[in-house]
């Protein structure tokens, strides 16, 4: 019974529910996004002092930190208990490729030690990757309305044509940054 518990759920379980959720926001009048429970904390925190974005009533959207708590507490709970012995399954071709750009990727690891360990702080160029990449990801989420997962779930189950479009560029600048720029980087 345990190892079913462990293994990914098929898609025709988690699509459902995640459906579910969807029908429940539009009902309930809410939408889902993570950029927007980062906003609330900025401006818990003040930042309405620096930017008129962040001057809103922050009490109506106190979901979203019960939100925060239970992706923090529920990623606890998976990687504790819930995780089992094999590991993420990636292409063979994939796996080639990352340790071509000296990205050490063995099929028994969960993520790349040299990049996501704790040994890779210690390098300034991670910290500058994390800060432009930082700069990118919250220039891009301000822009375009929303992050990755309030448009791509959120956004196309309301049929919204600018969620539309946000996703088509998301994809097409993962596919840029994966193909184009960080083999750049890594070589």
């Amino acid at each position: 019974m345990i190892e079913k518990i462990l293994n990914p759920w098929p898609w025709y379980v988690a699509g459902p529910l995640i459906a579910i959720v969807m029908i429940s926001f539009l009902l309930f009048g809410k939408s889902f996004g993570v950029s927007s429970n980062l906003r609330t904390i900025c401006s818990m925190a003040g930042a309405s002092q620096l930017s008129s974005f962040f001057k809103f009533n922050w009490k109506t959207q106190t979901w979203n930190l019960f939100f925060v708590l239970g992706a923090v507490i529920g990623g606890f709970i998976a990687s504790q208990f819930l995780m089992n012995e094999n590991s993420v399954l990636l292409n063979p071709k994939t796996i080639n490729s990352l340790n071509s750009l000296g990205i050490n990727y063995s099929e028994n690891s969960f993520m790349p030690e040299n990049l996501f360990g704790i040994n890779a702080l210690r390098d300034i160029k991670t910290w500058i990757f994390l800060v432009i990449g930082g700069v990118f990801v919250g220039f891009g989420t301000r822009y375009a309305g929303g992050c990755t997962s309030g448009h791509a779930i959120s956004g196309l189950s309301n049929l919204q044509f600018p969620s539309l479009i946000s996703v088509i560029a998301f994809f097409i600048g993962g596919l840029l940054m994966t193909h184009v720029i960080l083999p750049l980087i890594f070589s």
